[in-house]
Parts: C-alpha cells; structure tokens; sequence
C-alpha cells in the first residue's frame, strides 16, 4: 500500500484551493460542499483505498458505499462518516445524486486548542470501530447547521475563529459517539474475500524490487494487519481459510520468489539482495533462503 494520502495531495486530486499559509498555521482546518467539489459523475468518484494523513468528518446524502478491510456498508441517503489517519478505507458514489459536507483537520489543529485533545483516545477513532452513522431528518437538519456554520465562520474575520471551529469539530465528534453505528452488511464470506484480496494487493505493491535502494517495508504479519487495521489473529484466520496458507507462509513464499528473480536477473550482490528484502544482515537471509529452498542463495544464482 502506498504512503497515506496527503493534504497536498487531497488539494491536488480534488482541486480544491490549498488555503495560503498551510504550512505556517499550527495545524489544518478546511470545510467544502461536497457537490461543489466534486461535480464529476458517480463512476468518477471513486477513493482509493488507503490511509489518509489527515482526519475527515463527512456528512453524504445520496447512496454510496464505504469500504474498511474486513467491513463493507451501503448507504442509502445520509450517513455521518469518521475518517482517521490509521484506519484505510475507501468510498464510492453509488449514484449521481451526492450531496453534503465535510471537513478535514489536521490532529494539531485540535491539540493546539486550550483543551488539547488527543483523537487517538477517542471511542470514535478507534481501531475495530465502524465510523458509519445513519441520519435521521432531523440529525441531517443538525449536522447541516454545524456544517454550514463551519462554512461561515471559516471565512469570517472573527479573532478567533478557530477556537470557535475546534468547539464545532469537537461538536461533530461527540454527536457521532452517541449515535449507533450502521449495521456492516457484508457476509462473513465477502468479508474474508475482501480481506484476503487487500491483503494479496498489498504484498504484491511491494514488488518488483528493482535497484539496492529499494527496500521490503511489509515483512511480518503483524505488519500486514496494522496497515489493514484488523487483528493479526483475525487476518491469520480469514487467509488460512481463503488460501489454505498462514500469513507468515504467504509473505515467505513471496520473497521467495523475489530473492529468485534478483539472484538470476540482476547483477545484486547476495549482501544488496539481502538489504532490499528487509534482512539486515547476509547471514540471516543465507539461513532464511536455504531453509526454504534447501539450497544457499549462491548455488541457487550459479
């Protein structure tokens, strides 16, 4: 998986205007109306399925799907959604017809607040969690308001302004905690499939391994489940069902395979190969390349 998505690159691809003074400000705030931002059609609308450097709180109205590793919901009309830096996830616009608002925010833009909050101990942003909420008429009248007020002070030439729009943000987070979560809708099968497919995806995004410069970052299993937010056991499971092999065999064989390719195909030294495949010394991939393939990496290359 790639590294998660910046506000630069969020301005970027949405091509909002990056406010001046982004990396001056103690922290980041920023407000849109989704339908002014995105006026694409529904397939154009799609997220790609990662981490973000930032928090989001969306307000959707319009039928769309959000997608987490081990959780899919489908949302009919309005849902309040929770994004955070170390769940990935995606989204996408199931139809034409997307409306509603939402705000990203940096956690320094809270923490710089007299109350100094720390997100992460949240109920809301922890991992596990399914930061998905439906809306009544009435919670989509209320967060509409919070939003729109947002929308206006944001602009507004108020001293303080910012202490205002923590209290909103703030606001936001606590009207989701005690809401009750929508219901994830997928199968226990579907959900293992999705499981094991983004897990397959992001082993293989590690390769090829072309140059001594490059390095394996994903080497355990532990490491896998991190970046998919799930429990290793749970992935353990899901992949040991699915494939018939453990983690820790996937991930082996997969190196395997690249150790191989760049003891035939390239000029790398056994120490240059051993470096790009995550082992931090020659010794220890010898001991790991016999052990798999009953054969040292230098009898295997001749």
């Amino acid at each position: 998986m790639p590294n998660p998505t910046t506000l630069e690159e969020f301005y970027q691809d949405s091509g909002a205007q990056l406010p001046q003074g982004i990396a001056k400000e103690i922290g980041h705030f920023n407000v849109f109306e989704t339908e002014k931002l995105f006026a694409r059609k529904a397939e154009e609308r799609t997220m790609v399925y990662n981490r973000r450097a930032y928090y989001k709180i969306s307000w959707i109205r319009g039928r769309s799907r959000a997608e987490y590793a081990d959780k899919v919901i489908d949302i009919e009309q309005n849902a309040l959604i929770f994004g955070t830096p170390k769940i990935p996830y995606n989204w996408v616009a199931l139809d034409d017809d997307q409306t509603g608002m939402f705000c990203i925010f940096t956690p320094d833009f809270l923490a710089s607040g007299k109350s100094g909050v720390t997100l992460d101990e949240l109920p809301i942003f922890q991992p596990g969690q399914v930061p998905v909420f439906e809306l009544s008429d009435q919670e989509v009248a209320e967060m509409e308001y919070i939003f729109r007020k947002m929308h206006r002070e944001l602009t507004a030439d108020y001293k303080y302004k910012y202490d205002l729009l923590r209290n909103l943000v703030m606001e936001l987070i606590h009207y989701g905690q005690k809401l009750q979560p929508m219901s994830a809708l997928s199968t226990t099968q579907n959900a293992s499939q999705r499981i094991s497919s983004l897990f397959i995806e992001l082993l293989e995004r590690q390769f090829p391994l072309e140059s001594a410069h490059q390095r394996l970052s994903l080497r355990s299993a532990n490491d896998y489940a991190d970046r998919l937010a799930v429990h290793v056991n749970h992935l353990n499971k899901v992949l040991k069902e699915v494939t018939g092999n453990t983690t820790t065999e996937i991930i082996s064989k997969r190196i395997i395979q690249e150790a191989k390719i760049l003891l035939k195909q390239t000029k790398l030294t056994v120490a240059e190969i051993a470096y790009t495949l995550g082992f931090d010394d020659v010794a220890h991939f010898s001991n790991y390349f016999k052990k798999q393939t009953a054969t040292t990496p230098l009898a295997f290359r001749a």
